[in-house]
């Protein structure tokens, strides 16, 4: 039998079971839940460890979920009950199969034949245009007249999926600008799961049936804190708006989560337990939190946090995502997360992002490239000199609590920029690395020391767990 054949016969296997688990599921969503471990187990896993670093993840997920009064099986028991169920199994086959376990072994002999990275997640721009231009956005300078052709984001999905890349983010502009090629590409790479970075003020009823239909695409809604807050940065009326089509979304039962870019001005609010409550109470399942970033001529530096405010955010982040917590949502914070993923995770390690002009950046926030998608492959991209400039040098701190090669690692980003000859990408108000380095000097220095604080308090808490 080919591999081709295998691989087909596994996952209708792996899908067989899945269905089963799930009727367990709506029965008993704490053994539904452990089964659905347990078929994770037996069909995905391998014996070897070098293999798939997953195994011991999965059994520290089963012990928690043996333990009945745990806050993630009153978290699987929403998501059970408030996500369609086209939606949760789509979800299980695309990201638990095809991302996290045939992508994965595919990734992991590629990165060795090449010897570059090949990303877990891929981010693209559908459109530069935007019906919103909010303060501190990369995309509010890069104004309307840019779009890849939807031939082209076939091809980025596509050759991610030959890459072992399953999982494919959707930013902007505003992505649902496009909302018909969104589903038609949804559709088209069904093995394949989207998540939409969105206002949320083009969603409608139309929109969320098509998206139920489609059973691969989840999203996270932009939003700043209070409504003033939000609608000063976004524009008068959006924070309505974007409650209106969070609650439209829980209606037709889609996964969602909120979109945070937390700042010197905002950072106690958007981690207060009534804006948490807020977000889940309108069907939230999860919460990304973006560290504000100076990039752009014009940036306001002012937004940046003190290592005080960002302490805050720091903490308050992992509370909320704790099992004692009470509200049922799942936090993620790269800058302070690093520790959890080995620092900076752009430049292909983990992700990277094509704007609408098919540059290929490092991350969505570091506008320089020296290579285009509609000029070269990904994977010839990927083995760019300023794409190894990232692969040869993550990760830029031994102290995975300053993991950024712009923000908190002075000159690191200027040398593999000017190492690699690469260009500004920023289609408004270009500027050099080295004028980016000087408005982030002084933030890095500022946090240099706060960071090392964190960063010996949390090994010697890991060094005791250990004991």
């Amino acid at each position: 039998m080919n591999t081709a054949i295998k691989d087909k016969t596994k996952e209708k296997v792996f899908e067989t079971a899945v269905n089963l688990a799930y009727k367990r599921l709506k029965k008993d969503p704490q053994k539904g839940m452990i089964e659905i471990v347990d078929v994770f187990d037996e069909y995905l896993m391998p014996e070897s460890s070098e293999v798939n670093t997953a195994k011991n993840g999965l059994e520290r997920v089963r012990n928690e979920l043996n333990d009945p009064n745990s806050k993630w099986v009153s978290f699987g028991t929403d998501i059970v009950n408030g996500i369609d169920e086209n939606i949760v199994k789509t979800s299980v086959k695309t990201i638990g199969y095809n991302a996290a376990y045939k992508g994965n072994a595919l990734r992991n002999k590629l990165q060795k034949e090449y010897n570059c990275n090949i990303p877990w997640v891929i981010l693209f721009d559908p459109t530069s245009a935007c019906n919103l231009k909010c303060t501190g956005c990369w995309a509010a300078e890069y104004g309307h007249k840019n779009n890849l052709t939807y031939d082209e984001m076939a091809s980025i999905v596509r050759q991610g999926n030959e890459l072992g890349t399953y999982f494919f983010i959707l930013t902007g502009g505003e992505p649902l600008v496009r909302k018909d090629d969104v589903i038609r590409l949804a559709k088209e790479f069904n093995d394949s799961a989207f998540h939409v970075f969105t206002n949320g003020t083009l969603i409608d009823d139309e929109f969320c049936q098509q998206v139920v239909e489609a059973g691969n695409i989840s999203f996270a809604l932009s939003i700043e804190g209070t409504e003033e807050s939000t609608d000063l940065r976004r524009g008068d009326g959006v924070f309505q708006k974007v409650m209106k089509a969070m609650d439209l979304m829980k209606e037709h039962k889609l996964l969602y989560g909120a979109s945070i870019c937390y700042t010197s001005q905002n950072y106690k609010y958007v981690t207060d337990d009534d804006f948490i409550k807020m977000l889940v109470d309108h069907g939230c399942k999860l919460a990304w939190f973006f560290h504000y970033m100076p990039v752009g001529k014009d940036a306001d530096v002012s937004l940046l946090l003190s290592p005080e405010e960002r302490e805050h955010v720091y903490h308050k982040v992992r509370e909320i995502r704790s099992a004692e917590y009470p509200q049922n949502i799942f936090t993620i914070d790269f800058q302070n997360d690093g520790e959890f993923i080995n620092g900076c995770i752009a430049g292909g390690k983990n992700y990277f992002h094509i704007n609408s002009l098919g540059d290929m950046e490092p991350c969505v926030f570091i506008h320089y490239s020296d290579s285009n998608i509609r000029e070269k492959t990904i994977k010839e991209c990927l083995m760019s000199p300023l794409f190894m400039g990232f692969h040869d040098n993550q990760p830029f701190n031994k102290n995975l609590l300053k993991p950024c090669p712009m923000l908190e690692n002075p000159g690191r980003l200027t040398k593999i920029v000017n190492e690699s000859g690469a260009k500004n990408t920023d289609m408004i108000a270009p500027e050099s690395a080295e004028e980016l380095q000087i408005k982030t000097t002084p933030y890095a220095m500022a946090w240099n020391k706060k960071a090392n604080e964190l960063w010996s308090e949390s090994r010697k808490k890991r060094e005791e767990s250990f004991d």
